[in-house]
């Protein structure tokens, strides 16, 4: 019906829809056709602007606004790289350029990020695709470097990495520490689960000290 050139309205009795509810699937389908996906007015924009981004919003973290100096905004996207959920922050359109030039550098030229300007006014609009796609269609616009910016930006899916290197820390923690505070430890380097590294250091301790590779 969408695609036929009729107005549909997704609503929910829970609340903003897309926000812990199964309406994703929906709308990034829409997105894919290249259907017009418009917000209604929510509770903040952060909120508004994902229902409508067509990124996963099972899971996301809210950020507010990036720190200003270039070195300072380096080392906060850094820290993020391994964050699963997406990311949603604010941005001004002075800095919005050096900000997406930060996050391609510091995270991948191919995370999909969604850039969503002026939400709920005339000028809305909603830039999709990757980093390395959206920095330079900014740059051709001066009229999209204009307003009140959501930047969006998948997380990772490199959790398997995350995992491997939360037990690389814990194995050798673990040698000197008692379990608890090793996998503490090893949580916040690596941004693994502490539960997850404890219960596995116990189970290492169960089998005699040694990591098991089953």
């Amino acid at each position: 019906r969408l695609a036929a050139g009729e107005d549909l309205a997704l609503v929910s009795d829970a609340g903003t829809p897309l926000i812990s509810d199964p309406g994703y699937p929906l709308v990034a389908a829409a997105r894919a056709a290249g259907i017009k996906v418009v917000p209604i007015p929510g509770p903040n924009a952060a909120i508004c602007a994902l229902s409508a981004a067509g990124l996963p919003s099972d899971r996301f973290l809210f950020l507010g606004f990036p720190p200003r100096a270039g070195s300072r905004r380096r080392d906060w996207i850094t820290c993020l790289a391994r964050e699963p959920g997406t990311l949603v922050f604010y941005e001004a359109g002075n800095r919005v350029l050096e900000t997406l030039a930060d996050l391609a550098t510091s995270l991948g030229l191919q995370r999909r990020a969604v850039v969503a300007r002026e939400l709920t006014k005339r000028f809305e609009t909603f830039l999709i695709g990757t980093l390395d796609d959206l920095l330079p269609r900014l740059r051709g616009d001066p009229d999209q470097q204009k307003g009140e910016f959501v930047l969006l930006v998948e997380g990772s899916r490199d959790q398997v990495t995350v995992e491997a290197e939360g037990e690389r820390v814990l194995a050798i923690l673990a040698r000197e520490l008692p379990l608890k505070q090793a996998a503490a430890l090893a949580a916040e380097v690596a941004g693994d689960k502490k539960n997850r590294l404890y219960r596995l250091a116990l189970a290492w301790r169960s089998h005699g000290g040694e990591k098991s590779t089953a």
